[in-house]
C-alpha cells in the first residue's frame, strides 16, 4: 500500500488537487465502512501527500451522511500524521468576508447527535482531551501559508458545526452571533474529534463563501453564489496546502500524536477480543 505523512480532505468546491505527481488511486475498506472515494496519493513539494473528496466526486454525500469514521481510517491506514481540512463556511463576522480564508481554533457543537463521533464502542471507553480541538502548529503553517499566497486570511475563531444540509434560518444565525461565533459549517465535526482519535494532528483552513443568512446588506446564502467564491479560491487553497506541505518536510511532534496515552479508561482484560482487533490500528499500542 502506498504511504504518506500528509492528507488533505477536501470540502465543497475541492475535489481534485492539482501540482501533485508520482500519483496512484487506493481504493479502501474500513472496519467502518467505506470512505467517501477513492484517495489520490501523489508527491506534492517533495513529500507524499493523500487527498480525499469529502462529499465523493460529484459532491454525491450530504454532510449528516458523511463516513467520517472510515475517512479518518483510510488516512491512518496510508501512514497520515498531519491532516489539513480545507472547508467552505459561512462567516458571522463582518470582518471575516467571503473570499477571505480563517484559520479556526476552536469548534461549538450544534449537529443533532446522529453522527457517529467515535472509535471506542462495543467494550472500550476512551476520553480524549479535546479542549483545543485544532493543533496549533499546523495552524499556524497554514496561516504563514495563506499570508505568502496574498490570501486575506484571519488567525482565530470559533467555528460552529450545524447539522445540515439546509442552511440557517435567519434566528439560528443570529442566536450563534450573539453567543459570539465566527463561522459556521457542516463538517468539522466530528471529523475533528475522530482525527485526535486517530493521533492525527488536524487543522481547518475555511474558506469563507457567504455571510450565512444575518447580515442586512447581503442576500441570503445561495449555491450559486456559493460555487462561485469556491471557483475563484480553488487555485487559492491548492497553492496553499502546497506550501504548507513544503513547510512539514521535517514534521514536528503534535500533541495529537499522543493523545490515547492516558484516555482508555477501561480495563483491558475486559475489552472484547474483537474490539481489540477492530482498533488495532488505532489503537494497538495502547490495548
Amino acid at each position: 500500500m502506498p504511504e504518506a505523512t500528509i492528507g488533505v480532505i477536501g470540502g465543497s468546491g475541492l475535489y481534485a488537487m492539482a501540482g501533485l505527481s508520482d500519483v496512484e488511486e487506493v481504493t479502501l475498506t474500513t472496519p467502518f465502512g467505506d470512505p467517501s472515494d477513492a484517495y489520490v496519493v501523489g508527491t506534492l513539494s517533495g513529500q507524499r501527500v493523500a487527498f480525499l473528496p469529502r462529499h465523493g466526486r460529484g459532491h454525491r454525500i450530504n454532510p449528516s451522511e458523511l463516513p467520517a469514521r472510515a475517512n479518518i481510517y483510510g488516512f491512518k491506514q496510508l501512514g497520515v500524521r498531519y491532516l489539513i481540512s480545507v472547508s467552505a463556511v459561512g462567516s458571522l463576522r463582518d470582518d471575516y468576508a467571503p473570499g477571505q480564508v480563517v484559520i479556526p481554533d476552536q469548534l461549538f457543537d450544534r449537529t443533532k447527535g446522529g453522527r457517529p463521533s467515535t472509535f471506542f464502542e462495543g467494550g472500550v471507553v476512551a476520553h480524549i482531551g479535546f479542549d483545543k480541538p485544532f493543533c496549533s502548529t499546523l495552524s499556524e503553517y497554514l496561516y504563514e501559508a495563506a499570508q505568502a499566497e496574498g490570501a486575506t486570511v484571519h488567525k482565530g475563531g470559533t467555528l460552529v458545526v450545524m447539522e445540515g444540509p439546509a442552511f440557517s434560518t435567519k434566528a439560528e444565525s443570529e442566536e450563534n452571533r450573539r453567543r459570539g461565533h465566527s463561522l459556521i459549517g457542516m463538517t468539522a465535526l466530528p471529523e475533528a474529534k475522530l482525527a485526535r482519535e486517530a493521533e492525527i494532528a488536524y487543522a481547518v483552513m475555511a474558506m469563507v463563501t457567504d455571510y450565512d443568512v444575518w447580515h442586512p446588506d447581503h442576500d441570503s446564502v445561495t449555491i450559486e453564489a456559493v460555487v462561485a467564491v469556491l471557483h475563484a479560491n480553488s487555485a487559492l487553497s491548492q497553492r496553499i496546502v502546497a506550501q504548507v506541505a513544503g513547510r512539514l518536510a521535517d514534521g514536528y511532534t503534535s500533541p495529537a500524536h499522543s493523545a490515547l496515552a492516558t484516555a482508555i479508561l477501561t480495563d483491558r482484560s475486559r475489552i472484547p477480543a474483537e474490539t481489540k482487533d477492530r482498533l488495532s490500528l488505532i489503537a494497538g499500542k495502547y490495548l
